[in-house]
């Protein structure tokens, strides 16, 4: 297996500017392969998951034209040419889940598969909400899970569709974007059964598909009313913001290493919800700056020296929350982290992952079903090797073990190809001894 040895590092310091966003990038281009018109996307993440996005809408139709981190996407006009296709979309989830819907409105068969790990994240609310509007979508293997096999069927508005909250903010998502293409006039109405999760996304998607022209009303956010019959129109040209779940590793690094350390490409201007992971950081006592479009830490502002324990719900910001997990090895106490419950049907089961691997730098861990609770260690263990479960996240957020002094391994530091490729190469041009 291949590995990267970190640290011991004490310091962090610099600038970084972010790639842009996984979440909006790959909303953004599908929206844009549905729209009437040539869109021009500037900043877009070039990631495992978005080369799936774009391979899958080649397949689909789409002609895409890039170079570098800018796309032109001419839009299919709420249709894809393609009406059979066989689709591997790797552990791509917000490719997996938003496709399903899309075509399952497009009048064609499509396979949708992924690999072994997709294929235990569960999708059985979101085809169950499309079943509900008279998709026909069937199952190759396990009931509620890919593969899938989804047929030709006619989509009409009907009674409000139903679909669970707490799962998975990517099912409300990929119905939202798909019913604007429903055929029929009026209105379709999404009822949200539970608590909705990761409320942010759905704020994502929604100010997203307002840029291309349809505007979905909600009531609170338990109903959501999506119009039927239209047509997304192309702003023209769409900037990708930086991505703000990978800037909390690079601020949680200018905390820890003392910084100053500037995040450029995300701020108070940001659409995504993971820019409250500055807040997280400020309750626990770094010293946070924050502007339209940068943040900046300058370490801790207590006479400690260490972060100030939290006990918070991170329902709102479960993937930057993974970051508050490993930061906690630098409290001054015990830091609880609640209501991350979606984290079991991530990329791996990340509240099994992250305690396995807290443990093995010494931390004192308290597994739940949906909190963990990080007890800090009087001293770092050295020379940790850190299993990564092909989770970028977890790659990504141990790499902050080695600012403790303590060099640390990271195993298969590859997977952070998913969403971050050069992330070692940026994080290792901060860092200090």
């Amino acid at each position: 297996m291949e590995y990267l040895d970190l640290g011991p590092f004490s310091r962090a310091s610099g600038t970084i500017r972010l790639p842009g966003s996984k979440s909006i990038s790959n909303r953004v281009l599908l929206l844009a392969a549905l729209a009437e018109g040539e869109t021009t996307i500037t900043n877009l993440l070039d990631s495992d998951d978005t080369r799936v996005m774009l391979d899958a809408l080649t397949t689909l139709g789409i002609r895409l034209r890039r170079d570098g981190d800018t796309c032109v996407v001419p839009g299919a006009r709420g249709a894809f040419t393609a009406k059979r296709a066989d689709l591997f979309l790797g552990n791509a989830g917000t490719a997996v889940r938003s496709l399903t819907a899309a075509l399952a409105a497009n009048g064609g068969e499509y396979r949708i598969h992924g690999v072994p790990r997709m294929h235990e994240r569960p999708i059985g609310d979101l085809v169950d909400g499309l079943r509900q509007i008279g998709a026909q979508i069937d199952y190759e293997g396990k009931e509620g899970y890919p593969p899938l096999r989804i047929h030709a069927a006619p989509i009409s508005v009907g009674a409000p569709i139903r679909v669970r909250g707490d799962v998975s903010s990517q099912f409300l998502t990929a119905l939202l974007m798909t019913l604007p293409l429903v055929r029929g006039d009026g209105v379709t109405v999404i009822e949200v059964d539970g608590e909705l999760i990761s409320k942010p996304y759905i704020e994502i998607t929604i100010r997203l598909m307002a840029r291309f022209g349809v505007t979905v009303e909600r009531e609170e956010w338990r109903r959501f009313m999506v119009p039927a019959g239209v047509r997304y129109r192309s702003p023209g040209r769409i900037m990708v913001e930086g991505d703000a779940s990978s800037a909390s590793y690079f601020l949680a690094a200018g905390v820890l290493g003392g910084g100053p350390l500037r995040v450029e490409g995300v701020g108070r201007a940001s659409i995504q919800g993971d820019v409250g992971f500055a807040g997280a950081l400020g309750r626990m006592g770094a010293n946070v700056t924050m502007a339209d479009d940068w943040i900046e830490v300058r370490g801790v502002g207590n006479d400690t020296g260490r972060l100030d324990p939290i006990d918070m719900d991170f329902n709102l910001i479960p993937d930057a929350a993974m970051t508050i997990a490993v930061a906690a090895l630098f409290a001054d106490g015990a830091t609880t982290l609640r209501n991350i419950g979606s984290w079991r049907v991530k990329e791996t089961d990340r509240i099994a992952a992250m305690a396995t691997e807290l443990r093995k730098v010494g931390a004192g861990v308290t597994e739940g079903e949906d909190y963990l609770i990080v007890k800090p260690p009087a001293r770092l263990t050295p020379n940790a090797v850190i299993d990564t479960y092909d989770d970028h996240r977890m790659a990504m957020c141990f790499s902050l073990v080695s600012l403790g002094g303590v060099p640390v391994r990271i195993n298969d530091p590859k997977c952070v190809g998913k969403t971050f490729p050069d992330y070692f190469e940026r994080f290792l041009e901060l860092a200090q001894p």
